[in-house]
């Protein structure tokens, strides 16, 4: 015996999808996915743009459906579809590894290599011709060298603008190298500017000018 019970006629069998969806569930339901965070807080780029823009007249297009035909029908689902996978597209590019890629975030983030293992690997990739990925190991290469010569205290969570406005206060003579290279680090890493070899030649200068000099005692 099936256990839960016999089927009412008129209901949908196991397994069963409906393809006749009210004209409330559905406007509720794009509603729901329009007011996803991601179309608020997404960077105010073309492409967010784009989709914000497509996000509206899907929306318009439920209303006004919906006001034809008001039992629901074929041309509601197929239209919550297209809603369905506009979301998922948004979400892939703006989403949990979209945001942490994009948000300005820590500089070392969860790595343990030493700054003389930083500097190889932004040597490597520069020779590659991958200067963003240079611009980053450079810039990870200077915070970890502050940290082992114990100007900075190791804390995870440090931006490049915090170790720049920290080890500027004992580095006063490189302060201005400092907040330079964390400005080029954030254009590069997080403001979408593409790195060129001047950019890897000027933090290899200020990587250079840091490790030079020396440190003093804050009043």
């Amino acid at each position: 015996m099936d256990p839960v019970g016999p089927v009412p006629p008129g209901a949908p069998g196991p397994g069963a999808v409906p393809i006749d969806i009210g004209a409330d569930p559905a406007r509720e339901l794009a509603r729901e996915e329009l007011a996803w965070r991601a179309y608020q807080e997404a960077a105010p780029d073309p492409v967010t743009a784009a989709l914000q823009w497509l996000a509206r007249r899907l929306d318009e297009l439920l209303r006004a459906a919906s006001a034809v035909s008001p039992g629901g029908g074929w041309g509601l689902l197929v239209l919550v579809v297209v809603l369905v996978v506009v979301v998922v597209l948004v979400r892939r590019r703006f989403g949990r590894v979209a945001r942490a890629a994009a948000a300005p975030g820590a500089v070392l983030g969860d790595t343990e290599r030493t700054a003389a293992e930083h500097r190889r690997l932004a040597d490597r990739h520069a020779a590659a011709g991958a200067y963003d990925d240079a611009v980053r190991e450079r810039m990870r290469a200077i915070v970890r060298a502050l940290e082992e010569r114990t100007i900075l205290e190791p804390r995870q969570g440090r931006t490049a603008g915090d170790a720049a406005r920290e080890g500027g206060r004992v580095l006063p003579t490189a302060a201005g190298e400092l907040r330079e290279a964390a400005r080029r680090f954030d254009e590069t890493v997080y403001g979408g500017r593409p790195a060129d070899a001047d950019t890897d030649a000027r933090l290899r200068a200020v990587d250079a000018a840091v490790a030079a000099t020396r440190a003093v005692e804050p009043a």
